[in-house]
């Protein structure tokens, strides 16, 4: 730990966190058993889950929203909003009927021109929703509970897109939200889900709040990822907004909170030493560090100076910085999809990290790139603690290999916004940043947004690849495995050629609570569901 670090954190373990926007022990008390409090990784900047990929976003999403199908921990689509669903001989008319009795927060009921309209507004967003959008020809019902879904040919991993569980997932929200705003955010907050937004209680920076939605009705069965019944057991669920990750630790410490998301490295050995906090591997399938290039401006549409970048960092750098160096926490994985998902190849051995530590061959390799001295921008998240080492560690790497590097901290939200811009470096433009994702949304061809070609309208960086969306589409209409399985490598090996955006390695972020607490599932976000306090 650093003795910045270390000093902060005894400095918060010694004083009230009024300043933080905790409690006094008093209020916190009255409140404390019906109130679930945790501190997110980073702010809530957009609250619209379908617009904004971001962790928080869709963690945010998950206590509004509800969606047709969910997800079990083998990554198989289950019934949730729908009591279940049929297709047609031809494979060209899905049916989904809706269980029974679910209504929205404004104690609307919920229909299948609801579910319709958001799976069209979804589509238009989406990676996977595009693809299934462009089979769609028109939805209809036959009454407010059977949602019919008309394709143009048949799509046989509809359920897996409807029901797939991160980075903008199908949430289902009322017709006049989705209808009203197609191409714009949504900042009206009404769902179906287990929790009420409560957008009077939003003070940015400082708390989210929401409570509990009565009118809510769980499925049966036992929760699993994003399917089964989603129970919430608390009155009131508050996120409290802590920038300074030592001082988030200290209140979780104190009990002034009862969860913090996702435990900083270097605050774990301190942290496992508190018998009343637990600490636990967040996502078995870990998360992916992942360096995105901007390919619509120099330097880097250039495909030979990514491929560079490529062969000139080394993943355990940076692994090791989010890890406090603890291997045990971390995987490299030299492949272009996560090493944790069944099936996935290491086709990238010969190419990562290949010039590392040769600075001859290095020199010579520059040269041959074309690169002719323009500046790299790396925009840098400094208020995540996942993702600001990563900006410092690629900066020292591309000087060290004799690029021009530029590195331009901020926070999180401005990052999001600076990350639209496709102007020149010198004109307020960027040229790399860095994020994280988990290996579940980022699994196959279709969901991994990080390779994916599809140019202007696809994630920033905007990679444009007619190749990569053929062997894309030709693996979602694929049915025999030994042919999805041909058209992966297929696509894995124009990812190693193109690199769309570069996979940094594999971590398993721990999160930590109060030992109180009990029913913490595991995902890719922390859900509030099943959660209880005994």
């Amino acid at each position: 730990m650093s003795l910045r670090r270390r000093t902060l954190m005894l400095a918060a373990a010694a004083l009230p966190l009024a300043g933080a926007g905790l409690a006094r022990p008093a209020l916190a008390q009255n409140r404390r058993a019906g109130t679930l409090r945790l501190v997110p990784s980073t702010d809530l900047v957009s609250l619209d889950p379908v617009f904004s990929t971001a962790l928080v976003a869709v963690q945010h999403g998950y206590h509004v929203f509800d969606t047709l199908y969910g997800v079990d921990a083998r990554m198989r689509p289950q019934p949730q909003m729908a009591e279940g669903a049929s297709v047609s001989d031809d494979g060209r008319v899905w049916s989904i009927r809706l269980r029974e009795g679910l209504r929205f927060h404004d104690d609307t009921p919920v229909r299948a021109a609801d579910c319709a309209a958001s799976l069209e507004r979804w589509s238009r967003r989406d990676t996977f929703g595009r693809a299934y959008g462009a089979a769609v020809d028109r939805y209809d019902s036959s009454d407010d509970r059977v949602l019919r879904i008309h394709l143009k040919r048949p799509f046989p991993r509809l359920l897996d897109a409807i029901g797939k569980p991160h980075s903008s997932p199908a949430f289902i929200m009322p017709e006049r939200l989705a209808r009203a705003a197609p191409d714009q955010p949504i900042t009206e907050m009404v769902g179906s889900g287990p929790y009420r937004f409560l957008a009077g209680e939003l003070d940015s920076g400082n708390l989210v709040a929401y409570a509990r939605f009565d009118g809510y009705r769980p499925r049966e069965g036992a929760p699993e990822w994003t399917s089964g019944g989603k129970v919430a057991h608390f009155e009131r669920v508050e996120w409290r907004i802590i920038a300074d990750k030592a001082t988030g630790v200290a209140a979780l410490q104190q009990g002034e909170v009862d969860w913090v998301e996702n435990l900083p490295a270097d605050l774990e050995p301190l942290v496992a030493r508190n018998r009343q906090v637990k600490v636990e591997n967040a996502d078995p399938l870990g998360t992916e560090l992942v360096m995105r290039f901007n390919h619509s401006v120099a330097p880097f549409n250039n495909p030979a100076l990514r491929r560079f970048v490529m062969a000139v960092v080394q993943q355990p750098d940076y692994l090791a910085t989010v890890t406090g160096g603890n291997g045990q926490d971390w995987r490299e994985c030299k492949a272009m999809f996560p090493c944790t998902i069944p099936g996935v190849e290491e086709l990238g051995r010969e190419e990562f990290g290949s010039l590392a530590g040769d600075p001859a061959r290095m020199a010579e390799a520059l040269k041959r790139t074309g690169y002719a001295g323009e500046k790299v921008v790396i925009i840098n998240a400094a208020d995540s603690a996942a993702i600001a080492p990563l900006g410092l560690v690629t900066a020292d790497r591309l000087r060290r290999a004799g690029l021009n590097v530029d590195l331009q901290d901020m926070d999180w939200g401005t990052l999001l916004q600076r990350r639209l811009s496709k102007a020149p470096a010198d004109q307020g433009g960027w040229g790399i940043y860095h994020s994280t994702w988990p290996g579940i949304a980022i699994a196959n061809p279709v969901l991994n947004t990080t390779l994916r070609g599809e140019g202007a309208g696809g994630w920033p960086g905007w990679y444009e690849s007619a190749e990569m969306e053929r062997l894309t589409a030709e693996w979602l209409s694929a049915t025999a495995d030994a042919e999805r399985e041909r058209l992966m490598r297929e696509a894995h090996a124009l990812a190693l050629r193109e690199v769309p955006s570069l996979p940094l390695g594999i971590y398993f972020p721990k999160t930590a609570y109060r030992t109180d607490l009990q029913g913490v599932l595991g995902g890719s976000v922390r859900y509030p569901w099943n959660v209880r306090r005994v």
